[in-house]
Formats: C-alpha cells, sequence, structure tokens
C-alpha cells in the first residue's frame, strides 16, 4: 500500500477476473481508423504485462475521445491491434461496453486473457456532461449501469489511469464502492514523481493552457489561482479564444460560432468572473493568426478581421510567451497554442516548445497533444518530466484531493485486502 492506496502487490491475481481502467485516449486518423499517437498506450504496457504474466483475466475498459462532444467519440478497437502488438500477444476486442456479449465474453476468458471492451464513453454516465450537470456521489456512482452490469463478474478493480484521475466518473470512482481495488503501475509512478514536484516546485511558476479541452481548464483555473500556485497563466488554443471573448475582444466570427454549436459558450460568463478577479495571472494573446485559402495570417486583437477563426497565436504573443517561460523557474504546459497538426497554423505552439528545450526552468508537460506535440518537435529528451495526464496533473498540484484518489483510498477502507462484490 502507499499513499493510504492498494498496490497491485497486495493482491493474488492468478485466476482473478480483473476490471482495469487505463487512458489510452489518443489522437485518432479516422480516414485510416489508425492512431496517431501510441504514447499513452505504450506507459500502460507495464501493468498490462505484469497481469497478465500473474495470469489475471483482464477485463480492460478505457475511453477515446474528449470533452462534452459526442462526435469526438470514436471505437477503441484501433488500440486492441496496437496492444497485440506491444505486449506481443492477442489482445481481444468486443464491439460492447456491458451489454449482454460483452458479459458472456468476460464470463469464458481464461487465465491470462485480455480482453479490451469498446469506448466507454458510449454511454451516457460516462461522459463529461452528465459528469458536470449531475455530480454523482461515488455511491450513487455505484449504482449506474456500467458498475452494477460488470462489478459482479470481478473480484477486482484496478486503476491505470492517473491522465483521467481528475475525472468523477463510474468506471473511474463508482468500482471502488463495491470492489476490492488497487492503483496500476503507471498511476503509481506519476503519483510518486508528481508529489515529489509538489514539494520543490520553485518561483516564478508560469503555467501554459491551450487546446480544445476547455473543461479541464476551467476546472481548475479557479483554485490554482486561488492558491497562488502559478504566477502567470499564458493562454492559447480555445482557452485563449474564450478568455478573449470573456474580455470582449472580437475573436472573430468563425470563432464564435465554433464556441456556440459546440456548447462551450457557456464557460465565457466563468471566463468572465475569472479575468475580473484575476486580471494580473493571465497573458491573453496580442495578436492571432487564421488563414485564408490554406495561407496563414496574423492581425492584433483589435483588427481581426469580421469572418475571421482563429487557429493560432501570432507572431508578437509567441515572443512574448517565449520571454516568459525563459525567465521561469518552473513550466506546467497543458495544451497546445493552436492547430499545430498543420503546418499554417503550427508556428506558436513550435515557438512555445522551442523555449521549453531551451529554457533552463523545471518543466512538465502533460496531456495528450502536449505528449504528441513535443514528439513532434523533437523535445522529448529536454522536457524535465513528461506526464500522461494534462488536466490531472494540473489539479493535482493545486493540492486538491484527486476524485480517483479519494474513490481508492474508499476503496482500500471498504475492502482491506479481502472482499468481492458487495453491490445488490
Amino acid at each position: 500500500m502507499r499513499f493510504g492506496i492498494h498496490t497491485l502487490d497486495d493482491f493474488e491475481l492468478k485466476g482473478k477476473t480483473v476490471l482495469c481502467r487505463m487512458d489510452m485516449n489518443q489522437p485518432v486518423d479516422r480516414e485510416k481508423g489508425t492512431l496517431k499517437s501510441i504514447a499513452r498506450i505504450e506507459a500502460c504496457v507495464p501493468t498490462l504485462t505484469e497481469l497478465s504474466e500473474k495470469g489475471a483475466k483482464t477485463v480492460l475498459l478505457i475511453h477515446q475521445g474528449s470533452d462534452i462532444e459526442y462526435k469526438n467519440f470514436y471505437t477503441t478497437e484501433p488500440h486492441a491491434k496496437v496492444l497485440s502488438d506491444l505486449l506481443k500477444k492477442p489482445v481481444d476486442f468486443i464491439p460492447d461496453v456491458c451489454g449482454p456479449a460483452a458479459l458472456e465474453k468476460i464470463k469464458n476468458l481464461n487465465s491470462g486473457d485480455i480482453l479490451l471492451l469498446d469506448n466507454v464513453r458510449f454511454l451516457s454516465e460516462e461522459q463529461t456532461l452528465f459528469e458536470l450537470k449531475l455530480c454523482l456521489t461515488h455511491e450513487q456512482q455505484a449504482q449506474t449501469l456500467i458498475v452494477k452490469k460488470l462489478a459482479p463478474l470481478a473480484d477486482l478493480y484496478i486503476c491505470d489511469a492517473f491522465a483521467a484521475a481528475h475525472r468523477d466518473q463510474p468506471s473511474l470512482c463508482g468500482f471502488e464502492q463495491v470492489l476490492p481495488s488497487a492503483m496500476g503501475r503507471l498511476f503509481e509512478k506519476e503519483y510518486c514523481i508528481i508529489s515529489e514536484l509538489l514539494e520543490s516546485s520553485e518561483k516564478p511558476c508560469t503555467f501554459v493552457l491551450g487546446g480544445a479541452k476547455i473543461a479541464d481548464a476551467f476546472l481548475m483555473m479557479e483554485s490554482v489561482l486561488e492558491k497562488k500556485v502559478p504566477d502567470r497563466i499564458l493562454t492559447g488554443g480555445l482557452v485563449a479564444n474564450i478568455m478573449l471573448a470573456a474580455r470582449g475582444d472580437f475573436i472573430g466570427k468563425a470563432s464564435m460560432d465554433f464556441i456556440e454549436k459546440s456548447n462551450y459558450a457557456d464557460f465565457i460568463p466563468k471566463a468572465a468572473e475569472l479575468y475580473k478577479k484575476y486580471k494580473d495571472f493571465f497573458v491573453l494573446p496580442l495578436d492571432a493568426a487564421y488563414t485564408e485559402n490554406g495561407v496563414r495570417k496574423e492581425a492584433l486583437l483589435g483588427r481581426v478581421p469580421e469572418t475571421a477563426a482563429l487557429t493560432d497565436i501570432g507572431t508578437q504573443t509567441a515572443e512574448l510567451y517565449k520571454k516568459i517561460i525563459l525567465e521561469s523557474k518552473t513550466v506546467f504546459v497543458n495544451g497546445p497554442m493552436g492547430i499545430f497538426e498543420e503546418s499554417a497554423t503550427e508556428a506558436g505552439t513550435k515557438a512555445v516548445w522551442d523555449a521549453l528545450g531551451a529554457t533552463k526552468a523545471f518543466t512538465v508537460v502533460g496531456g495528450g497533444d502536449s505528449i504528441t506535440a513535443t514528439t513532434k518537435y523533437g523535445k522529448t529528451d529536454d522536457i524535465s518530466y513528461i506526464c500522461t495526464g494534462g488536466g490531472a496533473l494540473i489539479c493535482f498540484l493545486t493540492g486538491e484531493e484527486l476524485p480517483v484518489v479519494k474513490a481508492l483510498r474508499t476503496g482500500a477502507e471498504k475492502f482491506p485486502r479481502s472482499g468481492g462484490y458487495a453491490g445488490t
């Protein structure tokens, strides 16, 4: 046991049916039906190898696709092929989560087998909107469909999804209420390393928040600002667009249309409150980039064309951000500055990552897109620590107890090291 949480060392695994929640959420090439990166999947290999070699019957639960846009969700079938290649053994897949087909498949597993279920976020109870609007307690989560269907078939629940530890969803926090539970090897490793980072962060501390995971950013910003964890927050991507709109800046009709159509408009009033209260901590873009017929264009804030869609920070902003990063002692990064996958809109992200590679600060990069950018720009060896989690990393650094950590500790209290399914 570590940090009041059971580890794999606390349980006999041979012949046991284990529900293992991991985070393998990766960028997807929908046209080819393949994954653009496998970094998070590679990080899960040690736990899965150990479970298989020790004779567990492993049922793997993961999600693919983030936030509240249903169109982002995708099948986890490509992940099974990648896992089979990495583990050098077959990883079975079934296009079901907790229906009759999945239940029958689980019952017929043999020792050492690994079965990957389909995307848990195909269930409404696993979606971010459900989490944010209903706010179920962990006891209530134990009564949701996924827990009530799968838990009776299992002997043990393992969470190895540190990257999703800031989420409060049934597949992450519900099983611990009814099953003996433990953290996997990746969770254990990242928890230990980040705990050490929390104790040794030097000032000035800079947060760089970008990308499109608005829920992640706004779930934690008020908390870290209240505790004065960061001295400055540099904003990019959709986070910057929301903050600029909240401040009253015109960000282009296409940008606003996207925010409204994606159900992100509700974050604007919250952003306005944060900016009013913590104005001196935020560094918003001075200029921004957009494209016309595939060609990059830049404009100062206040001179953004009527129909523009802002897709990157501008040159002046990139230079300012580089200067701040180089002057920092600690830098936490979660999210790119724009659509870095495209050459016309990657300049801002590249500039920030070049600064991360050059700074003498202790640098921590977290989150799927951030890891992808780190690899793309060849900065893997220059970053002090790369964490599979983005939102989880930042929430942890506020000093708050993450929902999954709380649930795992509850599980350790309810099931010291024995017992079985406690559902009704």
